[in-house]
């Protein structure tokens, strides 16, 4: 366990700080604009907490068909011993940090706040983005309660690797296990590390722990999801599965250990032919964008607002232009105060950018991107797991990465928090109900 950050307070404390730690996240959730749309319920009859362990593995850009193209064994006989979705439905935007936060919390963005991987707090005056590490720590940004957090707050360890969220002290509450992300790190290590904190006596292991592999989307971005790129990079990804699952193996604990292989968005190519250049319709000096594609967010001063929207709404063929409060409501986005005043969202399979950094960076057009509509079949993500908790040999059509969360709380043995998700929409995919 070389390198573990571990901030594990005794479960008395945690027990007797549960109500005023509640009582914070409820307090961030309504400084961000968070709503939870109704009640996650819960089969009667799961698992009593810290019976059972969940390893959440998440592939970033892993795309729905990507287990159909007979170069990931590993993951075939978790499906044929598990479940399997025919696809997993993101959140919109999809986008990377955005939809790994609705997988632990059970809200779409609008409602957990984090509401694209780049985004501006008009209430901080603040910029967001992946790469400011100092602000991807702040608890200040992440609304809602992550599935570590609650189970922390319940006395069981965990360990999430590398998860958005994770490096951030949220409502008071960090978890046992974590380190700050590092792309170096590989992936023989990434599977070690959880391995080696699954080998602690029983009352210290942890009962959730996550991996995050980004091969596929590297790849998918760089040369497009029809790429042999893409094609090797599942094949590693499913390797370290296989890591992970000798080992559990190897440990005594598969017949205790839910193995659930998840992944935020999918992927779809892109052109030199298929680019909408934002400058041609109006000075960004004004417009203020604040990211870019292919959702357009763009934060002009409010005098501005109507100048700049009458150049872009409707300039373009592939690319729709909104005011805030006329997003489509199917997106469930618009009310959380990060969601820019405009917003711009491409064609899937189209690019929103300048021509100051097109040039430069032309090679990236003929790849791939995500981002578009979460509707697009080619967003679509995985959802494969196995486990005590899971039936066997079941497939689904898609299911919405919001019902994860209740999925995993019921794992646990845990209460899921009110939020966007349904049990009842996967009731058929999990076993031992009465």
């Amino acid at each position: 366990m070389n390198h573990t950050t571990s901030r594990r307070g005794s479960l008395a404390l945690r027990s007797g700080l549960r109500l005023l730690l509640c009582g914070v996240l409820a307090a961030t959730a309504a400084r961000c604009g968070s709503r939870a749309s109704g009640p996650t319920g819960a089969p009667p009859s799961g698992p009593a907490a810290g019976d059972q362990i969940v390893v959440l593995v998440s592939f970033d850009g892993f795309r729905w068909d990507y287990p159909d193209r007979d170069v990931s064994p590993n993951l075939d006989d978790l499906a044929a011993r598990g479940v399997r979705a025919d696809g997993l439905i993101p959140s919109f935007p999809t986008k990377t940090f955005p939809n790994h936060y609705t997988l632990v919390t059970g809200l779409v963005p609008d409602h957990h706040g984090i509401v694209a991987n780049t985004m501006y707090d008009p209430v901080f005056d603040a910029v967001f983005s992946m790469a400011d590490r100092e602000e991807v720590r702040n608890e200040r940004w992440w609304a809602g309660e992550p599935v570590w957090v609650s189970a922390e707050k319940h006395g069981l360890a965990t360990a999430p690797l590398f998860w958005p969220g994770s490096e951030a002290d949220i409502g008071g509450v960090v978890p046992s296990h974590w380190l700050p992300f590092d792309g170096s790190m590989s992936d023989t290590a990434r599977v070690q590390w959880v391995l080696d904190l699954l080998d602690l006596p029983d009352a210290e292991r942890p009962s959730f722990l996550t991996l995050y592999f980004d091969h596929t989307d590297v790849a998918g971005h760089d040369l497009g999801p029809d790429s042999d790129e893409v094609l090797a990079a599942i094949a590693r990804e499913d390797r370290a599965l296989g890591l992970l699952v000798r080992g559990l193996e190897e440990r005594g604990l598969s017949e205790r250990t839910n193995v659930v292989v998840v992944s935020d968005h999918g992927m779809i190519a892109t052109s030199r032919d298929r680019v909408m250049f934002v400058d041609d319709y109006v000075d960004l000096e004004i417009a203020r964008p604040i990211d870019w594609n292919p959702v357009l967010a763009l934060w002009p001063a409010e005098a501005d607002v109507p100048a700049v929207y009458e150049a872009l709404h409707g300039a373009h063929p592939h690319v729709s232009v909104f005011l805030r409060d006329s997003i489509p409501a199917r997106l469930q986005y618009g009310t959380n105060r990060r969601v820019p005043p405009m917003l711009g969202i491409a064609d899937p399979g189209w690019t929103i950018t300048n021509h100051a950094y097109y040039d430069p960076h032309l090679e990236r057009a003929d790849g791939g991107n995500h981002g578009y509509d979460n509707q697009a079949r080619g967003m679509q993500g995985i959802f494969i797991a196995a486990g005590p908790a899971f039936r066997a040999g079941v497939r689904v059509p898609a299911i919405r990465n919001v019902d994860v969360y209740p999925m995993l709380m019921w794992a646990l043995g845990l209460p899921a928090a009110p939020g966007d998700g349904d049990i009842e929409r996967v009731r058929d995919l999990l076993g031992g109900q009465d």
